[in-house]
């Protein structure tokens, strides 16, 4: 093993240029970092739940496919910034880690097992997270995800918990924190013990402004009051996927960028804003909604980009991953060599939405019986699905049966898992078909232990270049957020 390096030799290294690299090309104001250590007053933290370097290229094919051109790709807005690097994501106990690990991993820089939040591996000792850092540094703090505000990578920068099972005790621990803003998803108040009082009711006793109207939301003015502000979809208590949402929800770039404006102060602000439910999409299988929730992602970040460019002297934004989810490839054996990014355009529908407005409704109004003639219309509406061939047909006609029957199959070693994992045998045999004639397919409905790719512009940004453990993204922030603690870091 290579001895541990302190960080100030590897600073001025980075800083004169000999860690230089990555793509220049990005839409951000020329710095010039060279030969400069400058202490970063504003960190932007994005993460993309599930998303390493499949997620986002499908996403940049798709948007090429798109504008009509060649084969090739659309840059997102973060596949441009000028630091570019790869991150190990094995958690304490597993190669392949959950959020909850890898979270606390970017958190509190330390490996832990999976489930566990912000404490160590021997579940005893609580890490200080880089948020707390910052709150008791004076700076303001933001908390932000497309998905529950208690689900596990959120809840690893302002929780500690053995388990991110304990729902409510992590929900207490968010209504009892002094952090400035929590935007997003909910938090499950269906977890309150009967007789015990509900995160929203102690937030409320403290007086938090608590608001879940777009318009309200927009109208938000900064002042001394936490906030707490949560767009009400139906999906779980989460944001709906991006490809569902209409005018009257509150996107996860608007989130960001009232965030920014609300946490914007003399003193500097730590913010995370995690794209969640690109993970969620993954585990489904669903590759137009990971695609579009990483298109929305990248609105976010631009709204990051945005205020790095008129802050650029004191601003670290950093864009990574916590894990793969799904196992995507871009390539199906069924198609050899061939992709059609453009099937993804057909299907208009998440398999969340599917679910909730059209199988769900239809299997309760039929009880077991029904025609799969009765539901073609609504398959070729949301999948685009209107030339199957018979296999395709055969597919479809066994997951319908399985799923009027509610036959939904749990992790195990059957063939039916692999087919449908825990999912509606229905609706994700729909997703698949449309994925695999796109030239995608998936080896999981779980994560997978890939590394991710980090991305980062501003101050100390090439200390974000070369091949590092997701631990090293928290000792990156704190040794630029508190250059004084001179973190050591390996290499």
């Amino acid at each position: 093993m290579k001895k541990t390096l302190i960080v100030t030799l590897i600073m001025m290294l980075s800083f004169t240029g000999l860690f230089a690299g990555g793509n220049k090309d990005a839409d951000v104001a020329s710095h010039d970092m060279e030969g400069q250590f400058g202490k970063a007053k504003y960190v932007l933290l994005f993460i993309g739940d599930g998303m390493a370097m499949t997620q986002i290229n499908a996403a940049e094919a798709y948007l090429n496919a798109q504008a009509g051109t060649a084969p090739g790709i659309e840059k997102l807005s973060f596949t441009q910034l000028p630091a570019q690097g790869l991150t190990t994501t094995f958690s304490s106990n597993a190669f392949i880690t959950d959020s909850a690990a890898a979270g606390t991993a970017l958190a509190c820089g330390e490996k832990t097992e999976s489930g566990v939040i912000a404490m160590d591996a021997s579940k005893t000792v609580e890490l200080p997270t880089i948020a707390e850092m910052a709150k008791d540094a004076g700076m303001k703090v933001g908390i932000v995800s497309s998905v529950n505000l208690d689900h596990a990578t959120p809840a690893v920068f302002y929780s500690h918990n053995q388990s991110r099972k304990n729902y409510y005790e992590i929900n207490m621990e968010l209504a009892n924190s002094d952090f400035d803003y929590f935007a997003g998803g909910e938090v499950r108040l269906s977890k309150t013990p009967e007789g015990q009082k509900s995160a929203q009711d102690v937030m409320e006793e403290r007086g938090f402004t608590i608001v879940s109207d777009k318009a309200e939301f927009l109208a938000l003015q900064a002042s001394e009051n936490q906030v707490y502000a949560y767009n009400h979809g139906f999906a779980f208590n989460a944001l709906d996927y991006a490809m569902d949402m209409d005018e009257d929800d509150i996107t996860l770039a608007e989130f960001t960028k009232k965030g920014i404006e609300l946490l914007d102060n003399e003193d500097g602000f730590f913010m995370m804003v995690e794209g969640g439910k690109i993970d969620w999409a993954c585990h489904a299988n669903d590759a137009a909604a990971s695609i579009h929730n990483t298109i929305a992602f990248d609105k976010a970040v631009q709204e990051g980009i945005k205020f790095y460019n008129e802050h650029p002297e004191d601003t670290i934004l950093i864009v990574t991953g916590d894990h793969e989810t799904g196992g995507l490839t871009l390539g199906f054996a069924g198609t050899k060599y061939a992709s059609a990014f453009n099937e993804i355009s057909k299907q208009t529908m998440s398999w969340e939405a599917f679910n909730e407005y059209v199988l769900d409704p239809y299997k309760e109004s039929h009880d077991g019986a029904g025609s799969l003639a009765d539901l073609m219309p609504e398959i070729e509406k949301a999948f685009g699905l209107t030339d199957l061939n018979d296999d395709e047909m055969a597919m479809i006609e066994a997951a319908f049966a399985r799923s009027l029957n509610n036959e939904v199959e749990k992790a195990s070693d059957s063939q039916e898992y692999l087919l449908y994992g825990s999912y509606e045998p229905l609706t994700v045999t729909l997703t698949h078909i449309v994925n695999q004639r796109a030239g995608l397919a998936w080896s999981s409905y779980s994560h997978t232990g890939v590394p991710v790719q980090t991305f980062a512009v501003g101050v100390g940004q090439d200390m974000f270049n070369g091949y590092y453990d997701n631990t090293d993204i928290f000792k990156y922030m704190k040794t630029l957020m508190f250059p004084e603690t001179l973190v050591a870091i390996a290499k």
